[in-house]
């Protein structure tokens, strides 16, 4: 569960890490009273659970409470990367020095945590990884014995950060481990030019299999950025939205998964996750084709399934009564393997709508979900 910046800084505070002072609004008029009680000048950043948003104009500096007004009301409802904000915190500017980055993220293959940290923090750190990796210090970190001072400046030292993020270092952990957290991320980590370190921005992604102790988050930790989202959500779909054009149904995460990366192969963006299971019945096809149809960058459709429990006819019948109740008006290309495989395609054959194909092989069908999205 990924929390919003405001509720990151609130964990950070919680823990004894300093923060800009800030309060939320989702109103423009409130904004102009936050900026006066704030001392007029403000930065209005944007809560969207994405990153981007200073490059995408979500995060600006108002001079005073009658420009944060105006500021928020350009921000609140715009789109950033497919997330609609509702919502602008307000914050006091920070006189910066120098901007560092640090995070703790799970490894998952190596069984432990990974603390990654470089003394070149702010907008451009993805560049700066790409670009100098000798710029950013990763050291491994074992869950047994944690970040301690010791270990904390072992990491500082690696990253050239400055003798006084060593007790940040120390209470970011605090923070991984007390909130059942995957990944703590400050950037920038600021120091002013009175000394002070500061957490200007934060991101928080919580392990969902302890919402039951994080429960304090209440729906909007929980809550879809993206509309498709919040309606697959609505209709208990395992559903993801990403960035491109082939909108992906597969039954099994880790069958979708292979999916995603061979579509990305034939050069094409897959335009979602979409996990459906073993139940491929005619009410879960019609609810994941109604809600990847309502994606207007969907190209194509690539339906990948591999018959097992659930058998491929099931899959098919499921498809067909599914094109009953959605209206079809994208290509759409089907996959079928494995149990009564044959079956399956016969059933689909005998519906011969005019937008379905089918492919017999997987590589096959991504080939040509991704042909006919690059031509539509």
């Amino acid at each position: 569960m990924d929390l919003y910046e405001h509720q990151a800084r609130e964990l950070f505070e919680e823990h004894g890490i300093l923060v800009p002072r800030a309060e939320v609004t989702d109103s423009s008029k409130e904004a102009r009273e936050i900026a006066r009680r704030l001392g007029g000048r403000v930065v209005v950043k944007a809560q969207v659970k994405t990153g981007g948003r200073g490059k995408a104009g979500g995060v600006r500096l108002a001079a005073d409470p009658a420009a944060a007004e105006l500021t928020a009301r350009q921000i609140l409802g715009m789109d950033i990367k497919g997330h609609t904000v509702g919502k602008v915190m307000l914050a006091q500017p920070v006189d910066i020095d120098t901007e560092f980055y640090v995070s703790y993220v799970l490894d998952r293959a190596a069984g432990r945590f990974l603390a990654i940290a470089s003394a070149e923090g702010g907008m451009e750190i993805e560049e700066v990884a790409a670009g100098r990796p000798e710029a950013v210090a990763r050291i491994p970190v074992d869950p047994a014995e944690g970040v301690t001072s010791a270990k904390a400046g072992e990491i500082a030292q690696a990253a050239g950060l400055p003798p006084q993020t060593v007790d940040v270092l120390v209470r970011l952990w605090e923070v991984l481990v007390r909130e059942d957290a995957l990944l703590v991320e400050v950037n920038p980590l600021v120091r002013t030019r009175q000394g002070q370190i500061l957490a200007l921005d934060g991101k928080v992604t919580l392990d969902d299999n302890a919402r039951f102790r994080q429960a304090r988050w209440g729906a909007e930790g929980a809550e879809h950025d993206d509309e498709l989202e919040a309606a697959a959500a609505a209709k208990g779909l395992n559903y993801v939205k990403l960035d491109g054009e082939v909108g992906i149904i597969g039954n099994g995460a880790g069958l979708v998964m292979s999916t995603l990366d061979v579509v990305a192969g034939c050069g094409a963006r897959p335009a979602n996750f979409l996990d459906i299971g073993g139940g491929a019945s005619a009410q879960v096809m019609a609810d994941g084709l109604a809600v990847i149809l309502s994606d207007p960058a969907v190209k194509s459709v690539f339906v990948n399934v591999f018959g097992g429990i659930t058998a491929c006819d099931a899959v098919a019948d499921g498809i067909v009564r599914a094109l009953d109740s959605v209206r079809l008006t994208k290509p759409l290309v089907v996959r079928l393997d494995g149990n009564n495989a044959a079956r399956g395609r016969a059933i689909l054959d005998g519906r011969a709508h005019p937008l379905v194909e089918q492919v017999t092989t997987m590589d096959g069908a991504a080939l040509r979900a991704a042909r006919l999205a690059a031509t539509a």
